[in-house]
């Protein structure tokens, strides 16, 4: 049984207040060590789930290995504006881009489990909740190392040609990329209205 000492207690409190997400303008180009991705990775693997089905899946890419990512989606944000007619070379240059602004790049993708007749295991929202719990383990873990992210769920984000590239067929869904670095600006403050307003106690 784990020692549940109170200054583990405050550790833990003190990590969740200060996790942080912030925008691809406010972050650094340096590497993050494949130590700490290991680590937030494992933090993830810890996160709670309906019948343990365990759903989460992760693609994880940093280098030149973003190129290929970028490319997607740059194609991805083409097929969508080609079939809208809202395309703009800027738009495709930057999505070509896009993932380099970034050291590390996370994809996020449900993978729901089925038994032996076909029929599901769990609802998929249970398995997609598992999943945010997952992302949060991860980004909180990041937090502690002192890294900021961002989960970015629409758009090129979640298209179906990203999904492609990722080799994702159904029953799994992509759900987004978590993106993530050292932050270029001041930890900013954090905002939140009082836990007081949002509880109601029953006794």
């Amino acid at each position: 049984m784990p020692t549940f000492e109170p200054a583990k207690i405050e550790a833990v409190l003190e990590n969740i207040a200060n996790r942080r997400s912030l925008g691809l303008a406010r972050l650094k180009p340096d590497e993050v060590s494949p130590e700490i991705i290991a680590k937030a990775l494992e933090a993830a693997n810890w996160a709670p789930s309906h019948h343990d089905t365990e759903p989460w899946q992760f693609s994880v890419f940093t280098g030149d290995s973003r190129l290929k990512l970028s490319e997607a989606y740059a194609e991805a944000y083409k097929i969508e504006a080609e079939e809208s007619g809202t395309y703009k070379q800027e738009a495709y240059d930057s999505n070509l881009e896009r993932a380099t602004w970034a050291p590390l790049w996370i994809s996020i993708s449900v993978t729901p489990s089925y038994r032996e007749d076909g029929t599901p295991v769990g609802e998929l929202e249970e398995e997609m909740m598992a999943v945010a719990c997952a992302v949060q383990n991860l980004h909180l873990a990041f937090a502690a190392h002192g890294l900021v992210g961002m989960w970015h769920s629409k758009g090129v984000s979640v298209h179906p040609h990203v999904a492609d590239f990722l080799g994702l067929t159904p029953p799994s869904k992509l759900l987004g990329f978590f993106f993530c670095g050292w932050p270029s600006v001041d930890w900013p403050e954090g905002e939140r209205g009082p836990w007081q307003d949002k509880v109601k106690f029953y006794s």
